[in-house]
């Protein structure tokens, strides 16, 4: 991921557009009128093969005749000329092209690079940044800047719109032009062959004029990067997105238009999901969540009340907020004896709240503020129908003070048409977010539910873990390493089976028998009664062929089924090549969930990690919900939560309530196993049984891959990395010093409420008692692909921490050191920075940078030990910087580590 150079596509002092025509109306030409009309303050030059004028500007032969190098180029040529011309900007000093130039993936001849991809080898020699091709261009309203052949200017604004069509991209910018909805940035990727969504995530999440970033997504090429900046961006600003391929026939649709591979639709869900974005269903929704999220206001819950002037509209909200899940705010006595004093006897004493149609101004305003004091409503739908006796006007000027000025989400939604157009106006100056029907209200209410929902599970920390299971993970390798050796693509039901119990998953005894008469001795030495089935890797449900017999209790009964599950399969799957029988002890557990957890692997994202209702249901009520893997303890809660059998877990009708633990216990290791092994393609356990005993997995299934040679990690979020641990000492006391872990917000916290004020002053530059559940999240929810936390523990407590955090180009690493006061002046702050150090050097990180309060003079000393040159400030503060020389084979050894050259 990189922002470097974006700024040159986007904020540029100069422009070249090249390929003007002085005669036609080509595209080039089209881009020029643009760029001039939209009021570029910076020079702007044409370049074309001949001589000429347009618009009266001077048309160059070719770049080198221009006065000097243009800081942004805009190409509008054949393809062929495209590398070249690309080559010669990069040599002159241009940093930023839009190559609006279709048709780049063709090759000249076959034995040849794409132009594409020639254009890339191009530009990399000098950094400069590419945004297309096949784009419709870029729109920067606050500097000017219309580098596009859209049909129109857009508007200023605070909205940032990242598009991959550039029709879609034309059409929305007309739409917005029409509704006077203003931009930051108005974005075509195209082909993104070099600027991506990530780059955009992370140079938008940063930009200071944008206050919300809209997407229109149809695929994703590189996940980690994305979810990387995705989660980094939505920290600071709302993300939504909306996302073409939805049902299967879109997902193909959309992988031919963009030439990648569309994944699951389920999974980018999860995906959005974990980086705390948005998903809305159209563009007339993104804009609406955009009108919603753009002006935050604290969120206290999903309660609504809805307040109308007429009880039909507010039975529309009503009725849209229950479709949607969304929860009516029951009021309180005490609202409800608090509207009685000044709304007619007649109105409906409860919510919605209809304060009936001749309601005057001061009805309206002094409901409204009834309702916004209320402590069981959580936010206001406020909702007008036009009447002959007020004017629209009169009651949106007497309250919007309030509404500005509200603490709690307010939504408004004017019902009719000119009669409402002045007081729909008024509130638009205000920045108010109004909608033009109940149902569209509602929905915008329910995205804000669901929006800060996702917000705050970016932080939830997990309980912390008492003692940490370790898997045999070497064990595990093993019977995969053996099984691709042999040429297999499926593990053995044993093999499965230890595999499982390598990560600590009970697993019900099971041997392979190649006939009927070795079923039928295993089965005597397991013990009835025993269940048989078919070993096939043909057949996918045994028991849709009749592979399958549970409850057998002699020897005889083990042979006659052998026998009768040989005819079924010929008969049912004559194409299914029989090995021979499967052998299992009978698990007697009547009351037990039957329950699937397995692994898949999406395309774009990876391994996926999936839970729901298993057994023989689990292809007809699809009750299934699918997460990212890693996962922790809060997040396989989550999981289970979002399926129909996860409410089933905790009992019901005299059932008892499953063992919760055992059951995201199971989750966390085969996300585990996810990320151990990347040569699992698919695994399911199902059944996975389930009661107050705990699990037993009955059944599993395992397909192999065998992963190409340099492929990399496919895991779009980097797992917690176990291989930095190690142990040291420090003066005499053993430490266990290790990347901190979602885990570890207790003992953080426990770290921070143990220093003194005077630690806390110095640690964060204020004077503070403790530090915020939120922060504290921040701290321990860290993203490991482009920051680390190391910690200094002894007897599991924290005594000391050390904090990095990179830039999107990995160029420069903020860093801070922390430890406990009586670990201070032994030595252990050498010990966490030269562990940074280390490991940023490793990564390629070029500088790393601190900044101190100057009365810190254990950090300065630290600082000036390490090797950093400190200097002071006019403000009472140290800065500390370290060129570093990374560890360039290290990090030909990890590339992934590298984030930029």
């Amino acid at each position: 991921m990189s922002v470097r150079n974006l700024e040159s596509l986007f904020c540029p002092r100069s422009i070249a557009v090249i390929g003007v025509s002085d005669h036609a109306r080509n595209l080039g030409s089209i881009v020029l009128d643009n760029l001039l009309q939209g009021g570029f303050a910076g020079p702007i030059w044409a370049v074309d093969r001949q001589d000429g004028e347009r618009n009266g500007l001077k048309i160059h032969r070719d770049v080198r005749a221009l006065p000097e190098a243009p800081e942004l180029a805009v190409i509008c040529t054949p393809p062929a000329a495209v590398p070249p011309l690309i080559a010669e900007l990069g040599r002159g000093g241009t940093r930023g092209a839009i190559v609006m130039t279709a048709g780049l993936r063709q090759r000249p001849s076959e034995d040849e690079p794409t132009y594409e991809q020639a254009m890339l080898d191009a530009a990399r020699p000098w950094r400069l940044r590419i945004l297309g091709p096949n784009c419709i261009g870029a729109l920067a309203p606050h500097v000017g800047l219309n580098a596009s052949f859209a049909p129109g200017r857009a508007l200023p604004g605070s909205i940032a719109f990242v598009t991959q069509s550039g029709a879609l991209a034309a059409a929305m910018l007309d739409w917005a032009n029409a509704n006077a909805i203003g931009f930051s940035h108005f974005v075509s990727l195209g082909d993104s062959a070099d600027v991506d969504f990530g780059d955009m995530l992370d140079y938008l999440g940063s930009d200071g004029a944008t206050r919300a970033i809209l997407m229109y997504v149809e695929s994703v090429k590189h996940a980690r990067k994305f979810m990387s900046a995705a989660r980094a961006a939505a920290r600071n600003k709302p993300v939504i997105l909306v996302k073409a391929g939805r049902a299967p026939a879109g997902a193909k649709a959309a992988a031919s238009h963009t030439g990648a591979m569309a994944g699951s639709d389920t999974v980018f869900d999860a995906a959005v999901r974990r980086a705390g974005m948005l998903r809305v269903d159209s563009l007339e929704a993104l804009f609406d969540a955009a009108q919603t999220l753009s002006r935050p206001r604290s969120w206290f819950g999903g309660r609504l009340a809805v307040l109308t002037n007429g009880g039909g509209a507010g039975v529309l909200a009503a009725d849209a907020l229950a479709l949607g899940g969304g929860e009516l705010a029951q009021l309180s006595p005490a609202t409800l004896a608090a509207l009685d004093e000044f709304l007619p006897a007649t109105w409906p004493h409860a919510n919605p709240v209809d304060i009936i149609g001749d309601a005057p101004v001061q009805r309206y305003r002094s409901s409204f503020e009834t309702l916004l004091a209320a402590p069981e409503v959580d936010g206001v739908l406020f909702m007008h129908a036009p009447t002959a006796i007020v004017a629209a006007t009169d009651i949106a000027k007497a309250c919007a003070p309030t509404i500005r000025q509200a603490a709690k989400p307010v939504l408004v939604n004017w019902l009719g048409g000119v009669s409402v157009r002045e007081a729909r106006e008024l509130f638009a100056r205000e920045g108010i977010a109004c909608y033009g029907t109940p149902e569209r209200a509602v929905a915008a209410w329910l995205q804000l539910a669901r929006y800060h929902a996702n917000q705050e599970a970016l932080l939830e920390l997990p309980d912390a873990q008492a003692a940490e299971y370790r898997p045999d993970r070497a064990a595990a390798q093993e019977i995969v390493d053996q099984a691709l050796a042999e040429g297999r693509e499926w593990l053995e039901p044993t093999e499965a089976t230890e595999l499982l119990r390598a990560y600590g998953i009970p697993a019900v005894e099971t041997m392979n028998a190649a006939d009927a008469e070795e079923a039928a001795r295993f089965a005597q030495r397991i013990g009835f009664p025993v269940a048989l089935k078919i070993r096939s890797p043909q057949v996918v449900h045994k028991s849709d062929v009749g592979g399958v017999a549970l409850h057998l209790n002699s020897a005889d009964e083990v042979r006659e089924a052998a026998i009768r599950m040989r005819q079924s399969v010929s008969r049912l799957a004559p194409h299914a090549r029989v090995r021979g029988f499967l052998v299992q002890a009978m698990a007697r557990r009547p009351d037990a969930l039957e329950l699937i957890v397995g692994i898949a692997s999406d395309p774009v994202f990876g391994p996926a990690v999936l839970f729901g209702e298993g057994g023989t249901a689990v292809e007809l009520r699809r009750d299934r919900a699918v997460a990212l893997p890693p996962l922790n303890a809060k997040l396989a809660q989550d999981l289970v939560g979002q399926t129909q059998v996860g409410r089933l877990l905790a009992g019901y009708r005299g059932r008892a309530a499953c063992d919760m633990r055992a059951v995201t216990g199971a989750i966390e290791s085969v996300s585990r196993l996810a990320c151990d092994l990347d040569s699992i393609a698919e695994l399911d356990i199902n059944p996975l049984l389930a009661d107050a005993g705990g699990v037993l997995a009955l059944d599993a299934r395992v397909r192999l891959r065998r992963p190409a040679e340099g492929e990399g990690s496919r895991l779009a979020l980097r797992p917690y990395p176990s291989e930095l641990e190690r142990r040291i000492e420090v003066d005499g006391h053993k430490l266990l010093l290790r990347p901190i872990r979602p885990e570890d917000g207790a003992r953080l916290a426990a770290f921070y409420s143990a220093a003194s004020p005077a630690d806390l002053r110095l640690r964060f530059f204020m004077a503070r008692r403790e530090v915020p559940k939120s922060e504290l999240a921040r701290y321990c929810l860290i993203d490991y692909e482009r920051e680390m936390t190391f910690v200094a523990l002894e007897d599991g407590e924290i005594v000391g921490e050390v904090r990095g955090v990179c830039d999107a180009d990995n160029v420069e690493a903020e860093f801070a050191v922390h430890v406990a006061g009586k670990w201070q002046h032994h030595g252990l702050g050498q010990r966490l920075t030269d562990c940074m150090l280390d490991y940023l050097r490793a990564r390629g990180t070029r500088r790393v940078v601190a900044y101190c309060l100057r009365e810190n003079a254990g950090m300065v000393a630290v600082g000036r030990h390490a090797g950093f040159g400190v200097s002071e400030g006019p403000d009472g503060t140290c800065t500390l910087r370290l060129e570093l020389r990374p560890d360039e084979a290290a990090v030909r050894k990890n590339p992934d580590a590298t984030l930029a050259d």
